[in-house]
């Protein structure tokens, strides 16, 4: 896909990801989410394009080589070191149709609107209605959305505008990390948003429960859930490895509901599963499942979620229905997006 492609081709990616002024950025992206998401955002000779995210500012470069010398392209970024790098990276390759600004990217950039094309390289809570707002009509939006609210439960939707209101058009499986209001080092290790419990010793873990309405303010049950599945009273091996874990992720959020939790445990290993103040059972990537006994009735669950799954197929993204519902949250007032399982189910 990259690699035939004239005009992805032509950037120099260790320029930017691994420059010998600046030396190598270690957290970004991968080359091949950004060029699928760039194909997807199907940027035209002379287009105004919106960047949310400046990374390393390898995306920006592809998406003025998509734009032309015609077009324009405003990347913002909450850091104001990313986007100086990235604005002296463009100007020693001599590229001028690019403005990289310091800002929040959740309310766009309202100078530079209308955009024929935005696109987002982090995970907002929700569809921000500016982004809507500031895009032109027969506009296009690619960005990572929550299906959730828990941290690394996303889809990349592909979002059109009809009569002004935004529609799906695709969705493919991905995550990018959350946005932040301030500049962080390390966004990774702990999720900005949605974490109910974590603890520090001897190295960082977390949970996040869907159920969080229900918890006591001292989020007694999510310490209980997070400290079962630190010491699980019953370990076994899942045997239909290896997982798809994408399509799992995704899932999950359909077959569990509000029981659905994600862990985040010290050795670094993630797990999806059931959770109650009392009981817990994850079944992590490796395929390994952790609960509380044997006789957990959150093992029970999770089992039964699992069955679904496979008797699904282990759905691919295309599978997935989708849409957006607005919210109208003061804070940040867009579109959640939400999945439901295809109507043959």
């Amino acid at each position: 896909m990259t690699a035939v492609d004239p005009l992805l081709a032509s950037v120099p990616e260790q320029f930017y990801v691994h420059n010998e002024d600046r030396g190598e950025t270690l957290h970004r992206s991968t080359a091949e989410a950004i060029h699928r998401d760039v194909i997807a955002l199907d940027v035209r000779d002379g287009d105004n394009v919106l960047e949310i995210g400046t990374g390393t500012g390898y995306s920006g470069a592809l998406l003025a080589a998509r734009a032309g010398a015609t077009g324009r392209v405003t990347s913002v970024d909450i850091s104001d070191h990313l986007t100086a790098w990235a604005d002296r990276l463009h100007r020693q390759r001599g590229i001028t149709t690019i403005t990289c600004r310091t800002a929040d990217g959740m309310n766009g950039y309202p100078p530079h609107a209308p955009y024929q094309r935005i696109v987002a390289w982090c995970t907002p809570p929700r569809l921000p209605r500016a982004w809507v707002d500031q895009l032109a009509p027969g506009g296009r939006i690619v960005a990572c959305l929550p299906i959730a609210a828990q941290p690394s439960t996303t889809l990349v939707a592909t979002i059109t505008l009809t009569a002004g209101h935004p529609h799906v058009e695709t969705v493919t499986f991905g995550g990018y990390a959350q946005s932040t209001p301030t500049a962080v080092d390390d966004a990774l290790t702990l999720p900005g948003r949605w974490v109910d419990h974590h603890t520090d010793h001897p190295r960082p873990a977390w949970i996040s429960i869907g159920w969080r309405d229900h918890d006591d303010p001292h989020r007694t049950g999510a310490r209980t859930a997070l400290r079962l599945l630190r010491s699980p009273g019953h370990t076994e091996t899942y045997h239909h490895t290896p997982l798809d874990w994408l399509s799992w992720t995704a899932y999950s959020v359909i077959a569990g509901g509000p029981h659905r939790s994600f862990v985040a445990l010290d050795d670094g290993r993630r797990g999806i599963g059931h959770t109650t103040a009392a009981t817990a059972a994850v079944i992590l990537a490796d395929g390994t499942i952790l609960a509380n006994s044997a006789d957990s009735s959150s093992l029970t669950a999770l089992r039964w979620w699992l069955h679904r799954w496979e008797q699904a197929g282990r759905p691919d993204a295309t599978w997935f229905h989708t849409c957006l519902v607005r919210n109208g949250e003061e804070d940040l007032p867009g579109w959640d997006l939400r999945v439901t399982a295809s109507a043959s189910q």
